[in-house]
């Protein structure tokens, strides 16, 4: 399964058309499975399914299981695969199967928040109001500083990294920059939630430590669950190109967490903790 499909579209202009070959990214399922227990009694649920674009599924999961508390570290995880025993091959891709440690205590009914998606978004929604909130620690690194310069050539640096976006246009982006400006990792997704969730779990698989000094660029809007990952991820910087929610600005006040939205090559707005941004 790839990220792009190739189709044939009629190109109409004012005074003429024609048929002609385009890409269009890949929107497909993915259910996403939770072993856990004690390994004589070992159960299964099924947790989420998201609409997603196919591409770095376990870092999409286990970005998601963080996000949400129900894992701390690569510790509480013990494999992460597709389930090759469904019987139908055609689902073999859509369906992921993450074993939890033994040690990891899970009640169902905790997490039966009635997750839904869409494309726009990915992973989202609770069922009840106290759901939506997830145990974060203060953020720490008041010694940040960066240039307000190296602001302004973040969506840049991020188009040109967007390999699948430049020929389908059909993506959001998460990316993670150093405080000097380079671009540490990216991930790409028709849901916006997903790409972060993707960025996250590649972040707790490669090294963990390095979300907590580095700026994470949003391709789209700011909102309330967006904010409330990073500050999960430790990030104590978020930039993105559209506008932040109320929630949103919220949550980053009551963390510590420097926002700007409205970012652009020549402006952008700063919404908390300006302090962190020399000007």
């Amino acid at each position: 399964m790839t990220s792009v499909q190739n189709v044939e579209i009629e190109k109409v202009g004012r005074e003429s058309s024609k048929t002609t070959p385009d890409l269009i990214v890949t929107e497909e399922p993915l259910e996403i499975r939770l072993g856990y227990g004690p390994e004589s009694t070992r159960d299964q649920m099924t947790l989420a399914v998201t609409m997603r674009t196919p591409s770095h599924d376990e870092e999409l999961c286990l970005g998601f299981l963080f996000s949400e508390g129900i894992i701390n570290s690569m510790e509480d995880v013990l494999s992460v695969k597709y389930c090759d025993d469904l019987g139908m091959e055609e689902n073999h891709e859509n369906v992921m199967r993450v074993e939890l440690s033994p040690k990891v205590s899970l009640d169902p009914d905790q997490f039966n928040r009635n997750f839904y998606t869409t494309s726009s978004c990915g992973v989202c929604g609770k069922a009840a109001i106290e759901a939506i909130n997830v145990i974060c620690d203060p953020l720490q690194n008041d010694s940040i500083q960066i240039d307000q310069t190296l602001i302004f050539d973040l969506p840049q640096k991020l188009r040109e990294a967007q390999e699948v976006f430049r020929y389908t246009g059909g993506l959001h982006a998460s990316a993670i920059f150093d405080f000097e400006g380079n671009i540490r990792a990216h991930r790409e997704d028709v849901g916006r939630h997903n790409a972060l969730d993707k960025l996250i779990g590649h972040s707790l698989v490669s090294d963990p430590d390095q979300l907590k000094s580095s700026i994470l660029l949003l391709s789209g809007r700011i909102s309330f669950e967006l904010v409330q990952k990073a500050v999960r991820a430790g990030i104590p910087v978020i930039a993105a190109v559209g506008a932040p929610s109320s929630l949103a600005v919220d949550m980053a006040k009551d963390f510590g967490v420097t926002l700007i939205g409205f970012l652009g090559e020549k402006k952008f707005n700063i919404y908390n903790a300006k302090q962190r941004i020399r000007i």
